[in-house]
This record gives structure tokens, C-alpha cells and sequence, in this order.
């Protein structure tokens, strides 16, 4: 990316950390296959089960850790691999989840939120963390107790909120190392406990076969390390930008529920978002209309849509994802492209 550049789609992925990129770096130059009997495999091994510990302690996750190379493969061995048939899935769920789902969707409302009262009683339910297109955060305790009281496992998407939030209290969580500022191509499935999924054969305790992926393991331990210090920032900056945006007649998905610090998602009526991006590239400014994994088709947002907005009202929002390094005069900037559009649809 050029320097000149201001990337604001952290949400689709964040930058790699200068200490991560270390990590990685130093692993590469000193590996050896953690399987491996000799002394060089046992060295490995080794730094595998103390990234494994050290994951789960900076997330508090006290129970099992299995490395798999990103979240949406998490997700499918969660879903895939849990026992029993009868799973349900949110209708706001990545579509790395309701690919699995087929008609099993249970909706939300206008905020994009389940209700908790209305969980069924099943053999597994995906309800996610945090929305990865509007950063809406479900009612988590509320889901948990509701679960529990049925005695329903949980599986939870924390891609988004995970090294962010602390993880809610479900029994499998997935996470992607990408969205933490760890290289692409790693994640993890948290497991409460193991008797959950079916082992498959292979590394990792049975569950995943495939030699491990041990420096970008590392890299891993090192960005869940990393801190929380930069998200009340975040928020101030996101809070002054959607005061700015509402002034020009914008309107903010979600704005009367609980949402993510570093994730919002903007509409103005008669804007097409593709508008706003070309825009925006036009003036070196990455951002992105719902998630990663299906902008590029152009299509409506099933999220959007689960929420009640119209195909064509969906097709106006457009996300807004900060990170770490996100600045006001970056927010500016974009705000200076959008200020023309805003304009020119209120003279129309």
C-alpha cells in the first residue's frame, strides 16, 4: 500500500504489527516440523504449546486452543464436526456459517439483534460476537444464559471482537489472526471441551490435520498480546465522525444498539455505495460496502437485508473500519470526498 494511502477496511483485515512481522521473521529462520522426534522437533514443539498457552491465557480462555488457518475454517469445523443435526444459525452470521446453515436462520430485528427468548433448544447455535458489516454486538450475556438454560452448545464468531472484547461465554469460539494484526492464514478454534467435535485425524490433538503453521502460530501469541489501550481513541474518533456524518444528512446503521468501537456502517438515501467507494479510491482511501469475502459481487448484504432494509437501501452503505494507526485527519479526508456526494443528492 502506498504511504500516502489511508486504509480505513481494518475490519477486513488489519495490518500486520511490527512486532508480529518479528515474530514471524525469527520463527522462519529457526523451524522445524513440531511432529518431528529429533531435537529441532521437540524445540518446536515446544514453542507451539507455549504460543497454545499463551493465546488462551491473553484471551482468557481457560480450555482447549486448536490452530487452523483462519476463522472461516474454525467455523466449519465447529459447525461440521459438533454432533447432531439439528443446528441453527442468525440470520446476520458470516456467510463462512450459513453456507452451513441452509434454512436453519433464525432472524433478528431492526438492530440485527437475536432475541435471546427465542433460541431454540437444538444441538448447536451460531450466534456471532460482533457483526463484521455494521459492528453490532449481540446481547451476549443474555444468549449465554438463555443456552445454557437449554443446555444448547454455543458457537460464537469472534473474528471481529476477539483481542478487542472479552470472549463471551460460549463453548466454541472461532477468531481469525488477520483482523488482530497477524498474518492471513492463521486462526483458532476455542473449544470449552473437546468431547464437543468429532476428531478428524491427523495434528492438532486430532482435530485438524496439517502440519502446523508455527510461525505464523507465533505470530498469533504475539498480536493477542498486544493490548486494548488504542480503543477508547477509537471510539472518540468513530463518535466524531458520525456527528460529522449525520450533520451532512447520513444515516448510521445500528445506532440504537451496542456496537463495536472500530467498525460502523453509513448510508445516505439515493448514495449508491459504489459511488462512495470509487470516490474514495479515487482520493486513496480504502474503504469497503459489507464484508470482504462477497463486496467484491456487488450484491446486496444478506445482513442488511435480515435487518429490514430493502435491497436498494442496502446497496447505499458502505463500512467504515478504524484501526490502530487510524487518525482524524485520515476521517477528514474522508470526509472531505463525502461532503460533494452528500451535497449534491440534497440540491437534487
Amino acid at each position: 500500500m502506498p504511504p500516502a494511502a489511508i486504509y480505513l477496511d481494518h475490519a477486513a483485515t488489519a495490518p500486520v504489527l511490527p512486532e508480529v512481522r518479528a515474530a514471524v521473521q525469527a520463527a522462519l529462520a529457526d523451524w522445524a516440523n513440531p511432529s518431528s522426534v529429533h531435537a529441532a522437533g521437540r524445540r518446536a514443539r515446544a514453542a507451539l504449546e507455549r504460543a497454545r498457552a499463551e493465546i488462551g491465557e491473553a484471551l482468557g480462555w481457560p480450555h482447549e486452543v486448536i490452530f487452523t488457518g483462519s476463522a472461516t475454517e474454525a467455523l466449519a469445523l465447529a459447525w461440521q464436526a459438533s454432533h447432531g443435526t439439528r443446528k441453527f444459525a442468525s440470520a446476520v452470521e458470516h456467510t463462512a456459517v450459513l453456507r452451513h446453515a441452509g434454512d436453519a436462520v433464525l432472524a433478528v430485528d431492526g438492530e440485527g439483534r437475536v432475541d435471546p427468548a427465542a433460541l431454540p433448544t437444538a444441538d448447536l447455535v451460531a450466534v456471532q460476537q460482533v457483526n463484521n458489516e455494521t459492528g453490532v454486538i449481540q446481547p451476549l450475556a443474555a444468549i449465554g444464559a438463555a443456552l445454557r438454560a437449554s443446555a444448547t452448545p454455543w458457537l460464537a464468531d469472534c473474528a471481529q471482537g476477539a483481542g478487542k472484547l472479552a470472549l463471551p461465554d460460549a463453548d466454541l469460539v472461532a477468531i481469525a489472526g488477520h483482523k488482530l494484526g497477524a498474518p492471513p492464514g492463521i486462526g483458532a478454534l476455542l473449544a470449552r471441551d473437546l468431547a464437543l467435535i468429532a476428531p478428524s485425524g491427523g495434528q492438532e490433538r486430532g482435530y485438524r490435520p496439517g502440519t502446523e503453521n508455527l510461525p505464523y502460530i507465533l505470530g498469533l501469541a504475539v498480536a493477542v498480546k498486544a493490548g486494548r489501550d488504542w480503543l477508547a481513541e477509537a471510539a472518540a474518533l468513530r463518535g466524531w465522525w458520525e456527528d460529522e456524518w449525520r450533520a451532512l444528512g447520513g444515516l448510521v446503521v445500528g445506532e440504537g444498539t451496542a456496537r463495536l468501537a472500530t467498525i460502523g456502517a453509513y448510508r445516505l438515501p439515493g448514495l449508491a455505495a459504489t459511488a462512495m467507494l470509487i470516490r474514495a479510491d479515487a482520493a486513496g482511501i480504502a474503504i469497503s460496502a459489507g464484508s470482504a469475502c462477497s463486496s467484491g459481487s456487488i450484491r446486496a448484504s444478506h445482513v442488511l437485508g435480515a435487518m429490514g432494509l430493502g435491497e436498494s437501501e442496502a446497496r447505499e452503505v458502505f463500512r467504515v473500519s478504524i484501526g490502530r494507526g487510524t487518525t482524524r485527519a485520515q476521517l477528514e479526508a474522508l470526509l472531505a470526498v463525502a461532503a460533494p456526494l452528500a451535497s449534491a443528492k440534497g440540491a437534487a
